[in-house]
């Protein structure tokens, strides 16, 4: 059940802070044989938290943690795509700014309410 005060936002946060960990841990092994690339399917994890099943944002993104087939085979058996990784790093550090800097707001906002401004 989402938040009334920061709706679905809040559990968005949660799930990209985890997403921005497994994307970091993705490049940080690039160079490691064998690794496998994992990533969160944030759609399916978002409205799994969100339902009113009462899971956690983070049971949800450990159920929806999938493995990223890659477009070029290594011959080491590691599965990370340098670009691929940094691209979506990037993208999700752009969203999880966005989900912040729109709580922030909303905080903001109450804060203003509780002084009576």
């Amino acid at each position: 059940m989402s938040d009334p005060l920061f709706g679905v936002h809040g559990k968005a946060l949660e799930l990209r802070s985890q997403r921005l960990s497994l994307l970091a841990s993705n490049i940080a092994n690039a160079a490691t044989p064998g690794y496998k690339a994992r990533d969160i399917d944030f759609t399916k994890a978002l409205k799994q938290a969100a339902g009113a099943n009462g899971v956690s944002a983070g049971q949800a993104a450990d159920a929806n943690v999938q493995y990223r087939v890659p477009l070029e085979a290594s011959l080491d058996g590691n599965t990370v795509e340098l670009s691929t990784e940094q691209n979506q790093f990037a993208e999700n550090a752009v969203k999880y700014r966005t989900t912040l800097s729109f709580l922030e707001g909303r905080i903001n906002t109450v804060m203003q309410a509780l002084k009576g401004e």
